[in-house]
């Protein structure tokens, strides 16, 4: 008999806990374990990249301002679910760890039940551990069997102010879906000004994801695409995607006569075909859980650029450039790359690496 697995997160909209839980679902669908997504709501892009044999539930957290109302709702859709799900599951985890109902879920649907975990949250709270254990707090972390950090880095920082916590917590990277990324590469590029620059020979950097400058830091990216156009180097830089800080980005570029250096192509659901016709990824950011962007990097074979966050040992080991958490750094590794070129010289096994992670889940399950 096949195992049963719930994995429950808030919805399926972009974004990299998504991509993550799309790529272990599916993963684990094929393997012909039975998988059923809970969602607090049912939407998102992602909704129709799911295995076919993968079921939905949609939980439908009620949102109304009448604080009676809100509670009274929630409270039905707790008890139903109750008398629907519980301890029907092998194994459940809940993927969106700050959602409540996410964790409600997960702890619900079954006995051996996984709290996933996708940051240093010793860096994301400023080193404020009363805050770190107030969020882990909220959402009854103690119930779960196991807690999993997606890096060593993250589980680490968890152990050092949970220390009771040590047995049952756990490192587990994100599994991949490389011949999923692999076949979207391929798609065409429709904007006709990137195509025009492909075409070209001129060096293309890409950065994708979250516009939110407290993480990702993109004004390290621009503040040295600005000092390279001073020296006249001739070069692209790609930002994919979006966020609060986009506007500000964009009046910085503006204001540093950078609009036909740094384009800026909002949210891409598919954003392979870019890396694909990039020569080379930059990750700027202060702090990440495990880039997801590594393993894609890795994937199309592009070398990347990164700043010391978390797994960080990955691509120094013969895939790119680790710099200091600092524009000088990201200017100087830009530098050595129009000048020099990167050759990769350790190239990635995806399927290995998803073996590796599978015998991981599979003594969890």
């Amino acid at each position: 008999m096949n195992k049963k697995i719930l994995l429950s997160a808030h919805d399926l909209d972009l974004g990299g806990i998504e991509t993550a839980l799309v790529a272990i679902a599916n993963y684990l669908a094929e393997k012909n374990y039975e998988i059923t997504i809970a969602l607090e709501k049912k939407q998102g892009e992602f909704l129709k990249r799911l295995h076919k044999e993968i079921k939905l539930i949609e939980y439908g957290t009620n949102e109304s301002k009448n604080i009676i109302i809100r509670k009274l709702c929630n409270f039905v859709n707790r008890l139903k679910f109750i008398k629907n799900y519980k301890n029907k599951f092998d194994f459940s985890a809940s993927f969106a760890t700050y959602s409540l109902a996410s964790s409600f879920m997960a702890r619900t649907a079954s006995k051996n039940s996984a709290l996933w975990c996708h940051a240093d949250y010793l860096t994301l709270y400023k080193g404020n551990k009363e805050e770190v254990k107030t969020f882990f707090e909220n959402v009854n972390y103690k119930k779960f069997s196991h807690i999993i950090f997606v890096s060593k880095e993250g589980a680490n920082r968890f152990i050092e102010i949970f220390p009771e916590q040590k047995e049952k917590t756990l490192t587990c990277n994100n599994i991949i879906d490389g011949k999923s990324i692999i076949e979207k590469s391929e798609e065409t590029v429709t904007e006709k000004q990137i195509q025009e620059i492909s075409k070209k020979e001129i060096p293309i950097f890409i950065n994708v994801g979250r516009h939110d400058e407290r993480q990702k830091k993109l004004t390290r990216i621009i503040e040295a695409t600005k000092k390279l156009k001073e020296e006249n180097f001739h070069f692209k830089v790609l930002f994919i995607g979006d966020g609060q800080d986009t506007k500000i980005y964009q009046e910085k570029v503006t204001e540093y006569h950078l609009d036909d250096t740094i384009l800026f192509l909002g949210r891409k659901e598919n954003p392979y075909p870019y890396m694909k016709l990039s020569d080379c990824v930059i990750l700027s950011s202060e702090y990440e859980g495990y880039p997801v962007v590594y393993l894609e990097s890795f994937v199309l074979n592009k070398p990347i650029i990164t700043t010391k966050v978390s797994d960080y040992e990955q691509v120094e080991n013969g895939r790119g450039i680790v710099v200091e958490k600092n524009t000088q750094a990201i200017y100087q590794a830009m530098k050595d790359f129009l000048q020099n070129g990167y050759n990769i010289t350790n190239d990635f096994d995806y399927e290995k690496y998803n073996a590796n992670i599978l015998k991981i889940l599979e003594t969890m399950i």
